[in-house]
């Protein structure tokens, strides 16, 4: 686990203060550095050395940022000669352009080039690795969480933090039935996300609704906002009342999950769900204020590595226009009907309760709901909010940096 990793590598970093280091060059433009004789050398390159120099000259201290003169920066630069303290445990560097550096060896080993290192950093610092789940398994990662200690204890918000990352969904217990508590959620974190329909929202049945959520109807599995280049990454739903009928139980499938069956047992089926783009609208009017929205982007989105980005749905927000070849038409429903059945065979129900923050990420899960009698003996009354990723990440990095690795706990890391 991650906590058990950090610790090791602690352990280790103190022990360094008695090992020897030496450097040397290698093949005139890179620089190796071993830290005694039977452990793996670093190796760097020299211009990416001298392009994160670390002296006044080259680095801004306090904005944390690269000033080096890039309009005349040599890319041929190389290092001219060497010199490891023992004491400082530091490596200077005299290069071609007689300009010096130095690096710390705890700085160095942070930005290792071995490809386990890089591995690390990217899975468990710069984003944490999601896991993918079945409906079966929602009970088994459907983490659950204290309201008051995630806005108490800095290591329970980096916790459910984590779990979101991870899975894609936390659920936070026991909140005060008050319409400030997702604003307040979310400003512990960093700030709300707003939308077409504001910052805070309230989804009850309404007489004339503009958006198909403020029905009592089903409402299918979907995506928030699809319609959106930049979408809300993460839904916050607060249960303020919770109807007294049969319905009203939220239903969540893991889209990355749905989208791993398709890579699987119908590849064709999940190259077009990557490859064709589809027309996302909205067309409507909040506030007094109309607004037409539209997004084009396939079903599945990828990355140039090919893992999943994001993942859009919404039978109701899909536009008439489809500008694709005539010929990819019928292939393209076919693909899309067997993603929503699938979708739909995976998805886990349930019902919250007055008290209760559903957090998910609504670029990967799939939500909608089932139907309920709306009455007024018998109310729904949820108030939403969303936060968008750039800022989770952030908060989540800030508190693993401050707090270290013993505060993930919990089986997140």
């Amino acid at each position: 686990m991650w906590a058990q990793r950090f610790l090791r590598r602690s352990a280790r970093q103190l022990k360094t203060f008695s090992r020897q280091i030496s450097a040397r060059i290698v093949n005139e433009t890179n620089i190796e550095v071993l830290e005694e004789i039977d452990s793996r050398p670093l190796t760097f390159p020299g211009v990416w050395l001298r392009d994160n120099c670390l002296c006044e000259d080259c680095f801004h201290g306090s904005s944390k940022s690269r000033k080096l003169d890039w309009d005349n920066f040599d890319t041929r630069i190389r290092p001219a000669a060497l010199e490891a303290n023992e004491l400082t445990k530091e490596v200077k560097v005299k290069w071609s352009d007689r300009h010096e550096s130095s690096f710390s060896l705890e700085w160095l080993r942070a930005r290792s080039f071995q490809e386990e290192r890089q591995e690390e950093y990217l899975r468990e610092f710069y984003r944490p690795a999601t896991r993918h789940w079945s409906g079966a398994e929602f009970q088994e990662i459907a983490r659950h969480f204290s309201y008051e200690e995630v806005m108490a204890q800095d290591d329970v918000l980096m916790q459910w933090l984590q779990a979101l990352a991870v899975y894609g969904v936390a659920l936070l217990r026991n909140a005060p039935l008050d319409e400030g508590v997702v604003r307040r959620l979310a400003e512990r974190v960093g700030f709300i996300r707003r939308t077409t329909y504001g910052e805070e929202f309230v989804v009850q049945a309404k007489p004339g609704a503009q958006n198909f959520a403020y029905l009592s109807l089903p409402l299918p599995l979907h995506t928030d906002l699809p319609y959106y280049e930049y979408k809300p990454s993460v839904n916050i739903l607060h249960c303020v009342v919770q109807t007294d009928s049969p319905g009203g139980s939220n239903m969540l499938v893991d889209g990355f999950h749905v989208a791993d069956i398709l890579r699987r047992d119908h590849p064709e089926d999940f190259e077009r769900l990557c490859r064709v783009v589809v027309d996302w609208n909205d067309i409507g009017s909040e506030d007094g204020r109309e607004f037409h929205n539209i997004w084009r982007a396939p079903v599945i989105c990828l990355d140039a590595e090919g893992r999943y980005t994001r993942v859009n749905h919404s039978v109701p927000q899909r536009d008439s226009h489809f500008n694709v070849p005539l010929a990819e038409v019928l292939p393209w429903y076919e693909s899309y009907a067997r993603f929503v059945r699938l979708a739909i065979a995976d998805s886990h129900a349930f019902k919250t309760r007055p008290g209760d923050v559903l957090t998910f990420n609504n670029i990967r899960l799939l939500h909608g709901r089932t139907g309920y009698d709306d009455s007024a003996e018998s109310p729904r009354y949820i108030v939403g909010a969303y936060l968008d990723w750039d800022i989770i990440y952030s908060r989540l990095r800030v508190l693993k940096r401050r707090l270290g690795a013993g505060a993930l706990k919990g089986g997140c890391q």
